[in-house]
């Protein structure tokens, strides 16, 4: 399994970071891939040009180094980042595509590296986490879903395979329990009563819109978090970009009003990725036909930035404190 490159534009890495080969990884912290999908789309496509636009999303030199400014942390030197470039995929062929995906996250999942998955629609989902499962263990990986959708459809256009139903295929299959199935900023007019009787049979826990607006996204997260590290062995990240608001976020297939705020997004990010034990990321549904002013790929760029800075933090053991000033002066 060797390192393709993009499949569509030029071959360039996230922000800079040394390329690397599937065939023969490096000794990595993180490997970033990428997943150019959109054959599993309900509604607007371009997906599969997601990838590129989330690596160069970036006004800076593309020089493998990003300070963070909160964290006080350079993820891209503080952590041994690589990308493998992406995994090819075409959207005629769904089922081999996914399989594809699958090995190409477990062989990176195998070393001990993180595997960060840059989507893509949200089908990529299911590949992903499964191909995590494989080397933590069925069951033993539960699921942080950032999303409007529940994605938990069963069959879509006579498909099993879809990005509608990522999260149903996860937990009947068992790489993913359903009770350690945390969803946040749920919204909108889907999934109808049947479906959500499934996911309350699985023992799934949605925080909808509307919930967060009255408790607070902290509250809700802290829950979260609490359930999501119960009898499990990490955590599997995954953010749709339509989680937030398309005011901030317009480059995605199926935009639904009402959502989080970019900051909060990235705030609920660096929390997640600082406090649980994360094994596998994946940003997806960035579509860039759609995008206005790069504003969804720049959120989705820093969504991974946010992630590795935490992760980062996390690893060099000493304790984050958000209301500590950045200049302490007189």
């Amino acid at each position: 399994m060797t390192r393709y490159g993009p499949m569509y534009g030029p071959d360039i890495t996230f922000l800079g970071v040394p390329p690397c080969d599937l065939a023969e990884l490096p000794d990595a912290d993180v490997v970033i891939l990428g997943a150019p999908f959109d054959g599993g789309t309900s509604h607007r496509p371009g997906t599969r040009f997601g990838p590129g636009a989330i690596r160069q999303a970036c006004y800076l030199a593309h020089d493998g180094s990003r300070p963070s400014l909160a964290m006080r942390v350079d993820p891209l030197r503080d952590l041994r980042v690589h990308d493998a470039g992406d995994v090819e995929m075409f959207s005629g062929d769904a089922a081999g595509s996914v399989r594809k995906l699958e090995e190409a996250v477990h062989t990176i999942a195998a070393t001990g590296a993180i595997p960060v998955i840059l989507g893509g629609d949200h089908t990529i989902a299911w590949p992903d986490a499964t191909g995590v499962a494989r080397h933590v263990g069925h069951g033993r990986v539960s699921m942080v879903h950032f999303d409007a959708h529940a994605d938990t459809g069963d069959t879509e256009f006579g498909s099993l395979v879809g990005h509608g139903q990522p999260m149903r295929r996860l937990i009947e299959s068992g790489a993913v329990r359903g009770d350690r199935f945390l969803q946040l900023g749920l919204r909108g007019y889907w999934p109808g009563p049947e479906t959500l009787d499934w996911m309350a049979g699985q023992r799934m826990r949605s925080y909808e819109m509307t919930e967060i607006v009255a408790r607070g996204l902290d509250e809700c997260l802290t829950e979260a978090f609490t359930i999501a590290t119960d009898e499990c062995d990490g955590v599997f990240l995954s953010v749709d970009v339509d989680v937030v608001d398309p005011g901030m976020a317009p480059g995605t297939g199926t935009p639904e009003p009402g959502g989080l705020t970019s900051r909060q997004l990235l705030d609920a990010v660096r929390r997640c990725c600082y406090e649980l034990p994360i094994v596998g990321v994946d940003v997806v549904e960035v579509s860039p036909p759609y995008d206005h002013a790069e504003i969804t790929a720049y959120l989705a760029n820093r969504v991974v930035l946010e992630a590795l800075s935490a992760i980062a933090r996390r690893r060099r053991g000493d304790p984050w404190d958000p209301r500590q000033p950045l200049l302490q002066g007189r």
